[in-house]
């Protein structure tokens, strides 16, 4: 008999607890961007609240649905439907039940708006991602990758009553740094999704070819960024999405000329190189990650010191 702990353990491991930190990170500073300061408390409360149980919801769905692939995966093969710690009808009930009570809680205390946001990223995630593009394009991650766009208008729409410029070209952002922070872990992992039939773009094209992509959209997230700056930041998250947005640049453009040295395009394969194992891809993986918790972490500090 498994004890109540172990339970909620695994029904909490469904939620994906790293991939909820990720999408908070971008949501307080944007309400700090928004209330040109602090929010009230309460309205950080209730967003970090309805926002953890709406992002669990779609995630916990998520692996109701790729349960099948997950015990394909190595990457994936602890999660807890795999496991059998959780049963379909489990996740699936439990799924729904997150969902439902994050938007009534949206609803009920921040605004129409932000709940209305929030019920969209769930249904994009669960059924324009994980159900109709996951499994047919290597383009899942592009389009799929809006619902990790949301937190950023539900913020500011929690603070305003509205949207405007300033979270959309934040949703810009996050939106063209999705695949540049994914494919390098696609790469990684793609033998796992070439088992799974998962045409991740790392999976159907060399790794020169994943890798120009990688720069463009690399390109346009920085690019975007400093959109921000003139529109509504001051010098503090000017200097630091110059500076960062430059070292993001460096290390993919490393990892680019990685690749060419060592003849992916000359093999005219999709199979794996030296440069798409381990070490090098990942290291893009991590500097992506350092750059968008520093990229926020600027619209705070602006917002706090400044009061942009």
């Amino acid at each position: 008999m498994r004890s109540t702990l172990a339970v909620v353990r695994a029904y909490v491991a469904l939620t994906k607890p790293r991939i909820i930190e990720l999408l908070l990170v971008t949501t307080f500073p944007t309400m700090m961007l928004a209330a040109h300061g602090l929010p009230g408390w309460w309205q950080v409360v209730a967003t970090l609240v309805g926002g953890t149980a709406a992002a669990g919801s779609a995630n916990a769905l998520n692996c109701y649905f790729d349960r099948d692939i997950d015990e394909l995966m190595g990457r994936t093969r602890q999660r807890p439907l795999v496991q059998h710690t959780v049963s379909p009808r489990g996740a699936l009930v439990f799924g729904t039940a997150l969902g439902t009570f994050a938007v009534g809680w949206m609803w009920l205390f921040t605004n129409l708006l932000a709940a209305v946001l929030s019920l969209a990223a769930i249904l994009f995630y669960v059924f324009v991602y994980t159900l109709g593009l996951k499994r047919r394009t290597s383009q899942n991650i592009v389009w799929g990758g809006a619902a990790g766009c949301m937190p950023v208008l539900i913020g500011w729409a929690v603070v305003t009553g509205r949207l405007g410029w300033p979270p959309l070209v934040l949703f810009g952002v996050i939106f063209f740094w999705t695949p540049v922070h994914y494919w390098p872990l696609a790469m990684r992992f793609r033998a796992d999704y070439e088992r799974a039939g998962v045409p991740m773009l790392p999976v159907v094209a060399t790794p020169v070819t994943v890798l120009r992509q990688v720069l463009r959209y690399g390109w346009a997230t920085v690019l975007t960024s400093l959109l921000l700056w003139p529109l509504a930041t001051g010098w503090i998250y000017g200097l630091v999405a110059a500076g960062a947005g430059g070292v993001f640049l460096l290390q993919a453009h490393r990892l680019y000329a990685a690749v060419r040295r060592d003849g992916a395009a000359a093999t005219g394969t999709t199979a794996a190189t030296p440069a798409a194992g381990k070490a090098r891809p990942m290291r893009l993986f991590h500097t992506s990650n350092s750059y968008l918790a520093l990229l926020f972490t600027a619209v705070a500090l602006d917002a706090l010191i400044l009061g942009h």
